[in-house]
């Protein structure tokens, strides 16, 4: 039976009750949920009914991240717990909306694309494998280290593509450029990425001389809307992680420049965070940690794609992979955090921390999904009809 207190805070916690847990506050427990509690959720100082009810999210994130709300448990299991009932936060779009609608002109995505991913490549290089992969890993067992998931992972994209030698192929948003250059040398293809992270394409020519690959794949800065007038067209186009920071307003535009640059019949594999319905996303996680980010619905995505005659060859979930990709990264963060702290600060460090974690979470309890979709444009004949080619 639920008590109601003479303390917001606390009546406010007790509709997460699915998972039992106590609550310190004031130096007095509150039992929430029936059952032994999993894990204890300590209060330091009270949060504001109005922020509670404005964003749940962004109140209890905040809290954790300066540490005036600590968990005295495991992190992770409570996080599971509580975002498995997220259905219950609060959230006011109408105070939330400059947060939850940034600008969506070149200027601005670039300043939030290089908020995130500029960071630093030593930062990066703490917690990601050797691949400087920072997306979602492909377990063939159990006992797959971190970096053969990401292996797994990049060339199960590359056997989609059904690459040939001397194929052109562009990768929108590369990253540190390790889907290229497997490419080129396993399968001879010319590749070319880009990306506004002016780190990423540091790494990523570092990496082009040292494979001795300059000629064959090279790396540009460049913004996915100038594609269209960019003057070249590619065999095959792929992009990993990249369309969760167009903007819903956007999905069309990526989609379209996309088209512009691959030939008929070029296969193009999407790669991308989503989630079953369309919604804004998260208030913590846009000003913390992904700026401007939109997850797309599978629906609307394959939508858009049928409305510029792309034809849907394959669909892949990999939720489960996303979710122990995180639990390993949030390890390997963990492993390093002293040095992590050292160099960014403890807010940061308890930030991450905080993010890693609920991504996990959030990808265990379904909340988000991430789809590979293949698609070609108009009909192709020429390639494997079955999936496993």
């Amino acid at each position: 039976m639920k008590l109601i207190t003479d303390n917001f805070l606390i009546s406010f916690l007790q509709r997460f009750d699915e998972h039992p847990f106590d609550v310190k506050l004031h130096g007095k427990t509150h039992h929430i949920g029936e059952g032994n509690p999993t894990f204890l959720v300590n209060l330091k100082e009270d949060i504001g009914n109005n922020e509670l009810i404005t964003s749940t999210s962004l109140a209890l994130g905040e809290a954790y991240m300066k540490g005036n709300l600590d968990i005295e448990g495991d992190l992770y299991q409570a996080l599971d717990h509580f975002l498995g009932q997220m259905g219950k936060f609060s959230s006011d779009h109408s105070k939330l909306k400059k947060l939850m609608f940034s600008s969506q002109s070149k200027k601005n995505q670039e300043k939030e694309v290089t908020s995130h991913y500029d960071i630093g490549n030593d930062f990066y290089s703490l917690w990601l494998d050797d691949t400087m992969s920072y997306s979602c890993g492909y377990f063939k067992t159990e006992e797959d280290t971190l970096y053969e998931a990401q292996c797994n992972k990049v060339e199960r994209i590359l056997q989609k593509l059904c690459l040939k030698k001397d194929m052109t192929l562009l990768d929108i948003g590369c990253g540190w450029g390790y889907l290229l250059i497997r490419a080129a040398k396993e399968y001879g293809v010319n590749g070319v990425g880009i990306t506004l992270s002016k780190e990423q394409k540091k790494i990523f020519d570092e990496r082009i001389e040292a494979e001795g690959l300059t000629g064959k794949v090279s790396v540009e800065l460049m913004d996915y809307r100038d594609l269209e007038k960019c003057g070249k067209t590619f065999d095959r186009v792929v992009s990993v992680g990249m369309v969760e920071h167009v903007g819903r307003e956007h999905y069309e535009l990526f989609v379209k420049n996309a088209e512009a640059v691959l030939k008929p019949g070029g296969l193009f594999l999407l790669h991308y965070i989503s989630a079953l319905k369309e919604y804004p996303g998260d208030p913590w996680m846009k000003k913390y940690i992904f700026p401007g980010g939109m997850v797309p619905s599978l629906r609307e995505m394959i939508h858009i794609l049928s409305d510029h005659q792309f034809y849907t060859l394959d669909v892949e979930s990999l939720r489960r992979h996303y979710y122990k990709t995180l639990r390993l990264w949030e390890r390997n963060f963990n492993e390093n955090r002293p040095e992590i702290q050292e160099k960014m600060g403890a807010e940061f460090v308890r930030m991450w921390d905080l993010y890693l974690n609920a991504c996990a979470a959030t990808f265990h309890n379904g909340i988000i999904d991430l789809h590979q979709i293949l698609v070609s444009k108009g009909v192709n004949n020429q390639i494997p009809m079955t999936r496993w080619y």
